[in-house]
């Protein structure tokens, strides 16, 4: 996974109607930027797929994530991604190497910790429609990057209805690809000690460090 990760075209009547802040989706936004503001950190497992049709990629892990304020790590696949708010360590598994690199918030990659947040700047938002399914009733809303040079087009966002939290989202890249993360077990009342968000190269034997800053 890409660490800079994330979203392709719209359509001529999408972005008709997406010129004008779509004010339900505004007020379910707002309502679910409340509800994760105050939430000091939390703990969830999480699917992850990517997929390209037309260069027939599928690809599916598993992972978690612990998030606390802007500081968060994800665990994934072959691949470890550290943030304490300052710091990026990327551990890749398979090489034992950690690449080291600066945190800017103002970059591009959409990140756990401002998911919820990130409408407020930068985009326009629509409600789609209203989503039955196994898990619950889902308020389903596209974000819409005004920046058209980002590398993505459009972010589709999963709200739980009643929880006015974000089940799932899916990121869709101008190169075709298609990331979708689900997040499962999503506890809000985690106690997660500071040192998770710092790379400790003790545990870690012979690794190679890549220091990028």
């Amino acid at each position: 996974m890409n660490n800079k990760v994330f979203i392709l075209l719209i359509s001529t009547t999408f972005v008709i109607h997406a010129q004008v802040q779509d004010p339900k989706a505004e007020a379910i936004l707002d309502a679910v930027s409340a509800k994760y503001e105050v939430i000091k950190s939390y703990k969830a497992d999480f699917s992850y797929e990517l997929e390209n049709p037309q260069a027939k990629v599928n690809e599916k892990f598993e992972g978690n994530i612990m998030v606390k304020g802007n500081k968060f790590t994800i665990n994934m696949g072959n691949q470890v991604i550290i943030n304490n708010g300052n710091t990026v360590w990327t551990y890749l598994k398979d090489e034992n190497e950690v690449n080291v690199s600066d945190f800017n918030p103002d970059d591009e990659e959409i990140t756990p910790s401002k998911i919820h947040s990130m409408y407020r700047n930068g985009y326009k938002y629509l409600w789609l429609e209203e989503e039955k399914g196994k898990t619950g009733t889902h308020d389903v809303i596209d974000l819409v990057p005004e920046n058209k040079n980002k590398n993505y087009f459009k972010i589709r966002i999963w709200i739980n209805k009643k929880e006015k939290s974000i089940a799932r989202w899916k990121i869709f890249d101008k190169n075709g690809n298609r990331y979708l993360y689900q997040i499962k077990n999503f506890d809000p009342q985690a106690k997660i000690e500071e040192s998770t968000f710092t790379f400790d190269k003790a545990k870690y034997p012979n690794v190679e460090v890549v220091d990028l800053r």
